[in-house]
């Protein structure tokens, strides 16, 4: 399947620096996958979401990239952000590990909220190995192609950026380890 870079909906700095990996093969093949998941069941995050670690932090704003495994796979909890889940849902017991960290070692309270939006806002980049997943199915896209894509950002962004922390949170985030660095 040919993807039309004029249909992918991604805020524009990131559409320019990834413009040959949605024109690549593997891309169109991520898509044939996805569209077929979608017309076999539920598929997470909703679509204007898949992208949202993105359109939230633009290429040039990123500092930290939080790296997790795929979207959460309960209805109403993915939006596109690892770890991350919309106002009014149960903070889900990951984000809770990582809220005891944080006052663990800086002492800030747990907020109320499990929506990171404000750290995607602020140059976080919450990013999953795998963009996608059917409901109740936990890392079921993991052979769709999404780490081909996945790699490429971690990758640009090394070439590309400089003084980025990296952080890897659970075992598909760690097999990124081996990304070469330039």
């Amino acid at each position: 399947m040919q993807i039309n870079l004029a249909d992918v909906k991604i805020e524009p700095s990131w559409k320019e620096v990834l413009k040959d990996e949605f024109l690549s093969p593997y891309f169109g093949e991520i898509k044939e996958k996805l569209l077929q998941a979608k017309a076999n069941g539920i598929v997470y995050p909703p679509s204007n979401l898949i992208f949202n670690a993105f359109n939230l932090t633009p290429f040039d704003a990123v500092k930290v990239v939080i790296l997790g495994q795929d979207p959460y796979h309960g209805a109403k909890q993915a939006m596109g952000l690892s770890f991350s889940v919309p106002n009014g849902i149960r903070v889900p017991p990951s984000l809770v590990n990582i809220y005891q960290e944080i006052y663990s070692d800086l002492g800030i309270r747990e907020p109320n909220s499990g929506d990171l939006t404000y750290w995607a806002k602020q140059g976080v980049m919450l990013l999953n190995a795998t963009l996608s997943v059917s409901a109740g199915q936990a890392n079921s896209h993991s052979s769709f192609g999404w780490q081909f894509f996945t790699d490429a950002v971690i990758k640009i962004l090394n070439d590309k950026r400089e003084n980025i922390v990296f952080l890897l949170w659970g075992n598909p985030a760690k097999a990124k380890i081996p990304l070469p660095a330039d």
